[in-house]
């Protein structure tokens, strides 16, 4: 999820900041935390978002990216290539240098 800052956060399948312990409570905006990542371009995030629906955009740019969908989503369906497409996009993202 993007910020007006062109910072990037991740968040978890409750939409709360990673690690976050408590899905039953409101998350405060301040519990992400936000970083910029050299090289993360628009071809970078659609190999993120790669299925239907995974992207999100506004005025025509992409703010949110999903890496998988319920329909997707490894742990709910073993199978080896959602987990190999998954790890793929972990490992596409961990490349990319913090600035």
């Amino acid at each position: 999820m993007k910020n007006d800052n062109n910072e990037w956060t991740c968040f978890n399948r409750e939409y709360k900041p990673l690690g976050y312990k408590d899905s039953l409570t409101g998350v405060d905006p301040n519990d992400f935390i936000y970083c910029k990542y050299k090289g993360l371009t628009e071809r970078i995030l659609r190999k993120l978002g790669d299925t239907p629906g995974s992207i999100q955009t506004v005025d025509d740019k992409i703010v949110k990216v999903f890496f998988y969908s319920d329909a997707t989503n490894p742990s709910n369906i073993s199978k080896n290539e959602l987990y190999s497409s998954y790890f793929e996009k972990i490992r596409l993202l961990s490349e990319l240098k913090v600035q």
